[in-house]
């Protein structure tokens, strides 16, 4: 049951953000202008949260909501405007680099 909950976390969190944010990769369609990219929240999974607590960017031990409210809120001091715009790097880190 945890892991299903998790896992609809990441997905909604995820596809959230495709719909919202907009860039110049592909990456993110950005068909939903109407919602504000500052207010997401990360899609954090294994591999970014394992890499944002090497980084001191979650102290929090599991990946349940309240670590994405922890690691969020992290993000948004480097960029109050798009927060989520570090997932990539932070799961890139993790899968492709083993951080």
């Amino acid at each position: 049951m945890i892991k299903d909950y998790a896992t609809l976390i990441i997905r909604r969190n995820m596809f959230i953000r495709w719909m919202v944010r907009n860039d110049d990769r592909g990456v993110d369609f950005g068909m939903w202008n109407r919602i504000d990219p500052s207010i997401l929240y990360i899609p954090l999974d294994l591999h970014s949260g394992n890499t944002a607590r090497k980084l001191g960017l979650l102290t929090r031990k599991m990946n349940d909501w309240k670590a994405v409210e922890e690691l969020t809120a992290n993000l948004r001091e480097f960029d109050p405007a798009d927060p989520v715009k570090y997932d990539f790097a932070l799961f890139g880190l993790g899968v492709f680099e083993r951080f």
